[in-house]
């Protein structure tokens, strides 16, 4: 196994998920991890209009932003595994012993068909493998609805996404529930809705990076 993974990392080594750097081992490069928009302590626990708690490393802004596009529109699978490491190391510090499995918000069938992956599962299953579990598929999109991030209106959002989920049985389930951004909340606390209403005991949510709200309110009005 360690043979196979030397090959592999000679022929696809890890590289850094803001800037594309070689580096010697999967994560961040110093350079990057002393210029990301980190969250000051005090605010990366927010709850959502729905009551959610939800927590954020990053806010969605330049290098950050970087990163996350290339994971979600370029293709660049790899950068889950850091990224999945900065979801674990946030959910650790704010919600230690308060969950007991992990799911992700899922994209439809058409969009999975045409990107060939779920950017958010990535995630999901990066940090799952820091805790040696699995996430649990309890969530699917029923409808392929327009990009969140096409509409400006907040309340177009939450109507967006309203019903579009069908969630598994969760009966008396505590979840971790995984996104790449969190701008509105909108579709966190549908995807939050549809799992309690599955028999959730609870939900809580992370994401990598969260949009600050002088640029949510500044382009997304209610």
């Amino acid at each position: 196994m360690k043979l196979l993974e030397s090959v592999l990392d000679l022929l696809f080594p890890p590289k850094c998920p803001f800037c594309g750097k070689i580096l010697d081992h999967p994560g961040i490069c110093p350079v990057c991890k002393s210029t990301l928009p980190w969250i000051l302590e005090g605010e990366t626990l927010w709850e959502l209009p729905s009551g959610v708690r939800c927590a954020a490393p990053l806010w969605y802004e330049d290098l950050a932003r970087k990163g996350l596009l290339r994971l979600k529109f370029h293709g660049v699978c790899a950068a889950a595994e850091p990224l999945g490491a900065l979801i674990a190391q946030c959910a650790a510090e704010h919600f230690s012993g308060e969950f007991d499995t992990v799911t992700w918000v899922p994209v439809s069938s058409k969009r999975l068909r045409q990107r060939g992956y779920d950017q958010a599962e990535l995630l999901a299953r990066s940090a799952c493998r820091l805790w040696h579990v699995k996430p649990e598929r309890l969530l699917s999109k029923r409808t392929d609805t327009p990009a969140q991030s096409s509409l400006e209106d907040a309340a177009a959002r939450r109507q967006n996404v309203r019903d579009i989920y069908q969630a598994q049985s969760a009966a008396g389930k505590r979840i971790l529930l995984v996104d790449d951004i969190c701008t509105t909340g909108s579709t966190l606390a549908e995807c939050a809705r549809t799992l309690m209403s599955a028999g959730a005991e609870s939900v809580l949510c992370v994401a990598v990076a969260r949009t600050p709200q002088e640029k949510v309110h500044s382009s997304v009005k209610e």
